[in-house]
Order: structure tokens, then sequence, then C-alpha cells
């Protein structure tokens, strides 16, 4: 995304164990200008010979195994769990901070207790029922973007981003 954004936004992914997930995570952090993905566990290590990452971001972000989030965050920055727990600020009510290291729960299962009980705040998607982590991930970013006060030059950043072939314009 282009912007004069110099804030730190890490993606931080719970054993994912899907590809497809893995390739729409790494999307999202493209387009929404995450800096970094970091995982844990082994399954996405077997799994990402599948990949469906079609723009490459992992050229330019990358993904890095972690066996400790904690250990990797930086000092100063709040660590923002994003799961279905019951007490969490529904996401439309949260103000995401400048820099974030955003924690999400694997595909089956939950965020641990102990990392949901250091986190600075919990936050969740109000749905009937759970969204994948892929889009988990996208609406996540999408508020932080839609709530921010970037400068963000419209016409210029459709250009920079639409498919070769599109060339519409409204009149």
């Amino acid at each position: 995304m282009t912007s004069a954004n110099t804030n730190k936004v890490t993606i931080c992914l719970t054993n994912p164990k899907s590809p497809t997930n893995v390739g729409a995570v790494l999307r999202a952090a493209g387009c929404f200008g995450a800096n970094e993905i970091l995982y844990t566990g082994n399954r996405y290590d077997r799994a990402k010979k599948f990949t469906t990452d079609t723009q490459n971001i992992n050229n330019e972000i990358g993904m890095v195994h972690v066996e400790d989030f904690l250990a990797e965050k930086p000092e100063g920055v709040p660590l923002i769990c994003v799961d279905l727990v019951e007490g969490a600020t529904p996401l439309p009510e949260f103000q995401h901070p400048d820099n974030a290291f955003y924690v999400f729960g694997p595909e089956d299962g939950s965020i641990k207790q102990q990392l949901i009980d250091k986190a600075d705040h919990v936050v969740f998607m109000p749905t009937n029922g759970s969204l994948n982590l892929g889009a988990s991930v996208n609406v996540v970013l999408y508020d932080r973007v839609a709530k921010s006060s970037l400068n963000i030059e419209n016409d210029k950043l459709i250009r920079e981003s639409r498919d070769a072939n599109n060339r519409l314009k409204v009149k």
C-alpha cells in the first residue's frame, strides 16, 4: 500500500496448517502494509509447498518460523490477540495502535490462555460462527487501514493496485 506509513505491524499465526489461508495472509500483508509474518508450529512447513501466494509477497515480507511470539515482540509494542474470547473487545470498537503485534489463533483451535493473559488487547470479530484464518487477517488489517489517518491518494493507489487490464473510471 502506498503511503508515508512508518508503523511496524507484525502478524503472528499460531501453528497454521492451510497453505490457502497462509497465501491469503501473505496477500493481505502485502495489500495492507504489514511488515512481517511470524508463525509457530510445524504444520505450515509441511504444507508450504502448496502455497497460494499468487502475488509473491513472500519474497517481500517473508514468513519466519519462531518458537515463541513473546520472545520476538519488540518492547513497547502492544500485543493484540484476535480470537473468539469472552470479554474481548468487538473489532468495530477497537482503536488500533500505530505499532501492533497481532496474534491469530490456528484454524482448528484457539490462542493459548497464557498468551491471552499477557495481551494488551483481546479483540474479536462479531460474526455468527468463526471466519477462517485468511479472512480474519484480511478483516483486521482492512479495519486498521479504514480507521487510520493515512494520507492515501485514492486514484494513485487504484492505478498502482489494479490489474493491467483494468482501466475503468467513474464518469
